[in-house]
């Protein structure tokens, strides 16, 4: 059964060394990102299942605890394992370091950040883009059971906010992110599970999937929620909520 969820945005800049000098633009996310978390912690749940969109050709891909993330891609030599702690000294030895789609990387650091220690974690990388149907029976697999489960749940808004947003100006953005977040800051369930995947592809909003994901996983849960976090940075749109 789900007993608390949060939602963060993932993109790589969330990390300071891939954002650089421009990393304080995003210390008021991080940090609702960090309260997100805190919450999943006092729940105290038996497992963390983190989801976030993926590249990959499997609709549903599941990493293990301690599974690896760089973000060396990205000109900076941060690892990360996804078990909440920093990798240590030869911990990333004989790894290239990308076995974790970049979301879930972006979910490692941010465990790491808080030094989660609540539960074990298991990853799922969810394909973009995937049909909600097939999105809410996994969110419904997931929490099966008398297992008290947390969901850390990675996925970012539309990306056509702005003219200089990397989907260009969309007139439809802000309205479909204004909805999400309504949905996220209410546990709104049923509106999680109508989005229009359509509109959302075309808006570029990586977490569309991820969202569905969270409503099958939180149906008949009747959790509450809260959004701590609603900005569009960059032209895309980033939200932070939780859910207890």
């Amino acid at each position: 059964m789900l007993v608390s969820a949060a939602v963060c945005p993932c993109p790589p800049l969330l990390v300071p060394a891939v954002a650089a000098g421009a990393a304080p633009e995003l210390d008021t996310a991080r940090a609702a990102c960090a309260d997100a978390l805190g919450v999943l912690a006092a729940s105290r749940p038996d497992r963390l299942v983190v989801v976030g969109p993926a590249a990959g050709t499997a609709d549903v891909e599941t990493y293990p605890q301690g599974a690896h993330g760089s973000f060396r891609g990205y000109g900076v030599a941060v690892d990360v394992t996804l078990d909440g702690k920093p990798p240590g000294p030869g911990d990333l030895d004989g790894h290239p370091g990308a076995d974790l789609p970049p979301s879930l990387a972006v979910a490692a650091w941010l465990l790491s950040h808080v030094a989660w220690t609540a539960s074990p974690i298991q990853g799922l990388g969810i394909r973009e883009p995937l049909d909600a149907e097939r999105c809410i029976k996994t969110g419904r697999d997931i929490t099966t059971g008398s297992e008290r489960v947390a969901l850390l749940v990675m996925g970012d808004a539309s990306a056509c906010r702005t003219l200089k947003a990397p989907g260009y100006l969309d007139e439809r953005a802000a309205a479909f992110d204004a909805g999400v977040a309504r949905a996220l800051g209410s546990a709104d369930v049923a509106a999680l599970a109508a989005l229009d995947a359509s509109l959302a592809t075309d808006l570029k909003a990586a977490g569309r999937a991820c969202w569905q994901v969270l409503a099958g996983a939180a149906g008949g849960a009747a959790l509450g929620g809260a959004l701590l976090y609603d900005d569009a940075p960059y032209g895309v749109g980033y939200l932070v909520a939780a859910w207890s």
